[in-house]
C-alpha cells in the first residue's frame, strides 16, 4: 500500500502542477475567456483569434522570440507568457488592458524587445505579452516638422521614412536601428546628437497613451503631470504608450564621422585621460564616443580604446577644432569620412559602404547574444593614476569594456526636472559596462556576470554618489528590484534612475494607477499598496486551483 504523501513530499508536485497549469488553461478557459472579452471591447472584431496566441498555437514561440534581443531570456527555463497579444488597432490595446485585468493577470508591453534584463517579456507571475509591432505607423508632416510615429516602429524605421522626406532633417535618438520606439524614448532616449540637440524626450510634444481603465489619451486628455511621466520616466509603469509626437530637428546636408584607435602602447591612457575634458567641452556639434576594451594583440594583453564620433559639419572644420583642443587623438583629414545624415546612421549602426538606406526598415537585422549591461554617471575627471590602476583592473578581468559617452552641450542648458530624467549639467559623461559570451548555461551566466561585476565595483570611487545614479534604458536588476511592490522597495533603484525626481513620478503614479496594474519587477510603485494589488492571483486563483487539483488527481 503506498503510504500518503506527505507535506514535505507533496510541494514538489504542486510546483509542478503549478508551473504546468497556466499552459494548459492557456489553451483552454484562460484563452477563451480572454479572446471573449477582446471581441466585447474591441471595435474591430473580425479575426480576433489571429492576434492572441497560446502555447497550443503553432507559431506561439515563433512570435515570443521574435523581438528577443538579450539570449539570456530565451532558455528552456525562462517563464514564458500564458497569452500573447499583437494588437493591429488602439482599440485592441485598449481592449487587451481591460481584458487582462478583469481576468486577472499581469500585462508585459514589448516594443522593441532591447530592455537589457527582459522585463518586457519575462516574468515570473503569471503574464500576458502585449506585443506592439504591428503598431508601427510613421505620418510626418514637413510643415511643422512634426512626426506622430507609433510605439511598435523601430529607430531604424523612423529614420528611414525622415530621409524619404527630408535630407536636411533628423532626430537624435539611438544608434541601433531595431530598437523600438516605445521603449527608448518613453525611458529618455539618447544618441549621437544629445550634445547638440539633447535627448529624444525633449522633442516630443503630444502622445497617445491607453491607462488603466483602457482609456485613450493624448497630452491634452492625460493632463501634464503624466505627459512629464511619460517622457523619460518608463511608460510601463503608468499605461500602454501607443504613439509619439515628435519634433525633428535640423542636419547638415553633409556630416562627418572617424573612428580611431588606441593601444596602451600608442597613448591610450593619455587619450583617454584628455578625452575626459574635452569631449564634454568641445564644440556641441561634436559627438565623441569612447569604447574601452581589453584585447589580446600578438599574444600581449592590453587595453585598445576606440574613438567613435559624429561631427555635424565638414572634415574642414573638425580636424583643426581638435588639432587645437586634442592634438593627443592625432585626427588628420585622411581619417574622416564625409557623408549625409542617414549614411552616418548606417555607418554608426556598422553597415558597410554602399549599404542602401533600406536596410534600415530591416527589424530583424540584430544578433542575438548572451549580454549584461550596467551604467554609471562621472561628474569629476579619473586622474591619470586612477586610470592607470583601472586599465590594469581591466586587463586582469579580460572580458568586461567600458563605453564612455559625452554629455555637455545642450545637456547642461535643460532643467534636471524638465523631464523625469534628472542627469542632465554636472554630468561629464556616461559609462556602459558591457560584456558578452556565447555559452548557454547557468555557470556561463553566472561567470560572465560576475566579471562585469567586478568591474562595476572597481569604478565605485570614481563615479556618482548618493545616489549612485544609473540610466533607465541600461535597466539593470542588480540595483534592486520590487518584490511586493512596495514604495520603500521602489525608492532604492527608483533614486539611482530619477534621482529626486523619483519622488513626483510616485505621486503621478499613485494618481494614474493606484491598483498598480502596470508593473514590473523595477515599476514606479504608488505610495501605499492597494488591497487590489493582488488582484492578479485572487482572479486567477480559480482556475490555477481547478487545474492544479486534476493536476495532482484529486478532482
Amino acid at each position: 500500500m503506498t503510504p500518503p504523501l506527505s507535506t514535505p513530499s507533496l510541494l514538489p508536485l504542486l510546483l509542478v502542477a503549478f508551473n504546468i497549469c497556466f499552459s494548459l488553461a492557456a489553451s483552454n478557459s484562460i484563452y477563451e475567456s480572454f479572446v471573449q472579452c477582446l471581441k466585447t471591447r474591441s471595435n474591430s472584431s473580425d479575426n480576433i483569434s489571429d492576434i492572441v496566441y497560446s502555447h497550443s498555437n503553432a507559431t506561439y514561440e515563433t512570435v515570443l522570440e521574435q523581438y528577443i534581443r538579450n539570449a539570456r531570456f530565451n532558455t528552456s527555463s525562462t517563464p514564458k507568457p500564458v497569452i500573447i497579444i499583437t494588437p493591429l488597432t488602439e482599440s485592441h490595446v485598449s481592449a487587451a488592458v481591460i481584458c487582462s485585468n478583469n481576468i486577472g493577470f499581469q500585462l508585459r508591453i514589448r516594443s522593441g524587445g532591447h530592455d537589457f534584463e527582459g522585463v518586457s517579456y519575462v516574468s515570473d507571475q503569471p503574464f500576458f505579452i502585449l506585443d506592439m509591432f504591428n503598431l508601427r505607423s510613421i505620418s510626418i508632416n514637413m510643415a511643422d516638422q512634426s512626426v506622430w510615429v507609433q510605439s511598435g516602429a523601430t529607430l531604424g524605421e523612423l529614420y528611414y521614412r525622415i530621409w524619404e522626406k527630408s535630407r536636411i532633417y533628423g532626430f537624435p535618438a539611438g544608434v541601433c536601428p531595431t530598437v523600438g520606439v516605445g521603449g527608448h524614448i518613453s525611458g529618455a532616449g539618447y544618441g549621437n546628437m544629445v550634445r547638440k540637440y539633447g535627448l529624444s524626450v525633449d522633442y516630443v510634444v503630444d502622445a497617445k497613451i491607453v491607462d488603466v481603465n483602457g482609456n485613450i489619451l493624448d497630452r491634452k486628455a492625460m493632463g501634464e503631470d503624466l505627459f512629464w511621466a511619460i517622457r523619460g520616466g518608463g511608460g510601463a509603469s503608468f499605461g500602454v504608450i501607443l504613439a509619439f509626437n515628435i519634433k525633428l530637428v535640423e542636419v547638415p546636408e553633409m556630416v562627418t564621422v572617424f573612428k580611431l584607435e588606441r593601444t596602451l602602447e600608442q597613448n591610450a591612457t593619455d587619450v583617454v585621460y584628455k578625452w575626459q575634458s574635452v569631449a564634454p567641452t568641445t564644440d556641441d556639434n561634436l559627438f565623441m564616443r569612447m569604447l574601452v576594451q581589453p584585447v589580446t594583440l600578438n599574444k600581449q594583453k592590453t587595453i585598445k580604446i576606440s574613438i567613435m564620433a559624429l561631427y555635424l559639419g565638414d572634415v574642414n572644420s573638425v580636424v583643426p577644432l581638435l588639432a587645437e583642443d586634442f592634438p593627443e587623438l592625432g585626427l588628420v583629414t585622411e581619417d574622416c569620412f564625409e557623408m549625409s545624415w542617414i549614411e552616418s546612421a548606417l555607418w554608426w549602426a556598422s553597415f558597410g559602404k554602399g549599404t542602401s538606406p533600406t536596410v534600415l526598415l530591416d527589424r530583424e537585422s540584430y544578433h542575438v547574444k548572451f549580454m549584461k549591461r550596467k551604467s554609471d554617471y562621472v561628474k569629476t575627471p579619473i586622474s591619470k593614476d586612477g586610470l592607470q590602476w583601472l586599465l590594469k583592473k581591466m586587463i586582469e578581468l579580460e572580458e568586461p569594456g567600458l563605453v564612455f559617452n559625452p554629455y555637455g552641450g545642450k545637456m547642461n542648458e535643460i532643467k534636471e526636472t524638465e523631464t523625469p530624467f534628472p542627469h542632465r549639467a554636472g554630468n561629464l559623461f556616461k559609462i556602459q559596462y558591457s560584456i558578452n559570451w556565447k555559452d548557454m548555461g547557468i555557470e556561463a551566466d553566472k561567470r560572465s556576470r560576475n566579471l562585469v561585476n567586478r568591474l562595476h565595483s572597481y569604478m565605485t570611487s570614481f563615479v556618482s554618489k548618493n545616489p549612485r545614479s544609473a540610466y533607465l534604458n541600461y535597466r539593470d536588476l542588480d540595483i534592486g528590484i520590487t518584490k511586493n511592490w512596495s514604495y520603500q522597495e521602489g525608492k532604492v533603484y527608483g533614486e539611482s534612475y530619477f534621482n529626486g525626481n523619483f519622488e513626483r513620478l510616485v505621486d503621478v503614479k499613485t494618481a494614474v494607477d493606484p491598483p498598480n496594474f502596470f508593473r514590473n519587477e523595477q515599476s514606479i510603485p504608488p505610495r501605499s499598496i492597494p488591497p487590489s494589488t493582488s488582484k492578479a492571483w485572487n482572479k486567477s486563483k480559480p482556475y490555477v486551483m481547478i487545474i492544479l487539483f486534476m493536476a495532482i488527481g484529486i478532482i
